[in-house]
């Protein structure tokens, strides 16, 4: 790993992943429950991405206001875990929704859910100027970086999408890209509340269904529980439901997040699932247990998990 000194640190200019360090220039309210703000710095010139569901991590200040100040160098992860947890910097995972390199720039949409958490609180009360660090992709690094799920077939015909809010950010990308491909695409996002739909390409072949868990009648669903009756109706083609593997699912530990990825992406169809846990696990049942898909098609990824803070 190739290396130099720069004001006193190392930066490890071959990792996979590094360190910036950002400030808050704009924000942008995309609803009741997202916001988009978007960060600046020199060091954003070095970021890199590689699929709209691009993971990046975030370190927020210490709820005492210590901002975090973490070294860009090849071993910030150990060097963050050996802080005794009471005194590290919250971290939390979100997805790059736009980079732009060359000015210095990336965009990160942030689920608003109230004063109960490190991110939705700093994303609530955050000004311009105000300084974070992020962990991305190091656009020197010439190997493979992974962080990102979505990796379609060439020539896919037929996409599933799956998604609550926390997963928005990257279903919005997904649309985006697949709207100069026109595939056929059966898109249920999941959001809070009818203000939350989001202004999200269109073509023919798309069929985008908002699945609105606080209903006008004042009859509200669980988290999932849109996602999961589409999840058992959604017309799937015949070819994929082989149910070849299905007694092979594992269920994750109570401390664990479900993450299944696709394995055998090569045919016109392809599923990208993702949200809290406990309801992508019960998808996944639908898809592959009852409706018999193969699962080597689909990424099904719990990205939170109800009754745990989210990362």
């Amino acid at each position: 790993m190739r290396s130099s000194r720069k004001k006193g640190l190392i930066v490890a200019e071959q990792s996979a992943y590094r360190i910036f360090d950002v400030r808050h220039v704009g924000k942008q309210i995309l609803s009741p429950h997202m916001a988009r703000i978007t960060f600046a710095g020199e060091d954003v010139a070095a970021m890199a991405t590689f699929a709209p569901d691009q993971r990046i991590k975030l370190f927020f200040p210490r709820a005492d206001g210590t901002l975090p100040a973490i070294p860009n160098r090849p071993d910030w992860y150990d060097l963050y875990r050996a802080v005794p947890p009471r005194e590290r910097a919250p971290m939390r995972t979100y997805t790059i929704r736009s980079l732009r390199a060359d000015q210095c720039e990336v965009d990160v949409d942030f689920v608003l859910h109230g004063d109960n958490g490190p991110a939705s609180r700093w994303a609530l009360n955050a000004q311009p100027g105000d300084r974070i660090q992020i962990s991305a992709p190091n656009a020197n690094y010439r190997g493979e970086v992974g962080g990102y799920e979505w990796q379609p077939p060439a020539g896919v015909q037929h996409v599933l999408l799956l998604a609550d809010e926390t997963a928005l950010p990257a279903a919005a990308g997904i649309l985006e890209e697949l709207a100069a491909l026109k595939p056929r695409v059966d898109a249920f996002l999941e959001v809070p509340d009818e203000a939350d739909r989001l202004e999200l390409p269109s073509w023919d072949g798309l069929d985008l269904r908002w699945l609105v868990r606080e209903g006008r009648s004042g009859e509200n669903r669980a988290y999932g529980d849109g996602m999961i009756a589409a999840a058992n109706q959604v017309e799937l083609p015949r070819d994929v439901l082989s149910g070849s593997d299905a007694e092979a699912l594992v269920e994750p530990d109570n401390d664990d997040l479900l993450w299944d990825r696709a394995s055998s992406a090569t045919g016109g169809f392809y599923a990208w699932v993702a949200g809290e846990t406990g309801a992508v696990s019960r998808i996944r049942t639908a898809l592959v247990k009852e409706r018999g898909i193969d699962r080597r098609l689909a990424n099904l990824m719990g990205y939170w998990k109800l009754g745990r803070e989210r990362e």
